[in-house]
């Protein structure tokens, strides 16, 4: 095996020309800066990697009765199925900072206390019975319900019902496997003795909550949101969430911002066209859209969407831009 060539300092000074510099400063894990590359570390305006993806409710609620009857909580710790955005080499990801997946749990069932660095959430499309325990505080997750779980938060989750639940998760896995903060770990009973049963809890904004919030709230009078309200997420800083409300024949002015979205249908149907391409959806459809693409929604029927995006996290680094189109 050939011993690579050991370049003193006088040969870093003395290269005969720029070709020779090169070669002996890479030897020293050094790279130019001036050399033509093939992906240049700065470009013009934002762009992404992940394509706009849209799953299908049909599609994910047939997938997930199958998974009950072919594995239970004891064997899967959360009985989900992640919405892969196929980019590159990409496996769990539904946008660069963000992942979003559907949950199942029936009836008698527990899931495992665990807690992890990402912060998460959920939106609970079809649930009687079901509830979170969250740092030893349970509280109900009913149809409509949004529940947070902070990160670092012990929890789990169970079902008291008689139906099978079903749910959406978010949560900024994938910026944190960016920052490389990554930490998860299993509670040490197996499941956290609940301390106190919180149906008000500060974690949970249910329904009827939400649509009280935007019977009081006022159409955007520039109409790029119609009517929509924001939930305190300020345990869990790197997610927003808004709950828009669109009544049937609303359309929204175009716009773009470098914010990554992922939009889950509570009620109603409508299309939102992404530069131009038409993404029809209904309830319990998830659609993300990447940084910087040209967005329109339009109702067909009276809709309430639910919208998770890392807007905050954007501001709070100074990279948030936002435009109007025409």
């Amino acid at each position: 095996m050939n011993k690579p060539v050991e370049f003193s300092l006088d040969d870093l000074r003395g290269a005969p020309d720029l070709e020779a510099l090169k070669a002996r400063i890479e030897s020293k894990n050094l790279t130019p800066g001036w050399i033509p590359r093939k992906e240049p570390p700065l470009w013009h305006e934002p762009r992404s990697e992940y394509s706009t993806m849209h799953w299908k409710w049909s599609d994910a609620k047939a997938g997930m009765d199958g998974a009950a009857r072919l594995i239970g909580t004891d064997l899967a710790e959360r009985r989900n199925l992640i919405m892969s955005n196929p980019t590159g080499d990409n496996e769990i990801s539904s946008t660069r900072t963000l992942i979003s997946a559907y949950q199942t749990i029936l009836p008698g069932e527990i899931a495992r206390t665990h807690r992890h660095a990402p912060h998460a959430f959920r939106v609970i499309l079809d649930s009687k019975g079901a509830w979170s325990c969250v740092d030893g505080d349970k509280h109900p997750m009913e149809t409509g319900d949004i529940v947070l779980t902070p990160g670092g938060s012990w929890h789990g989750h169970g079902h008291d019902g008689t139906e099978q639940s079903y749910w959406f998760d978010g949560l900024d896995v994938p910026l944190v496997h960016l920052l490389e903060p990554m930490s998860a770990e299993d509670h040490p009973l197996v499941y956290e003795p609940i301390k106190r049963v919180t149906p008000d809890s500060p974690y949970r904004f249910t329904w009827e909550w939400q649509q009280g919030q935007l019977d009081a709230a006022k159409d955007d009078p520039e109409g790029f949101f119609g009517r929509r309200i924001a939930i305190d997420t300020s345990t869990m800083p790197t997610i927003g969430i808004n709950v828009h409300r669109w009544k049937a024949g609303f359309q929204s002015r175009p716009q773009r911002s470098t914010a990554h979205q992922i939009f889950l249908v509570m009620q109603g149907s409508g299309t939102t066209l992404v530069d131009g391409e038409p993404i029809d959806w209904g309830f319990g459809d998830t659609f993300a859209i990447p940084i910087w693409k040209r967005i329109e929604h339009r109702a067909k029927d009276d809709a309430v969407v639910m919208g998770m995006t890392d807007e905050p996290l954007m501001r709070f680094c100074k990279y948030w831009k936002f435009e109007a189109l025409n």
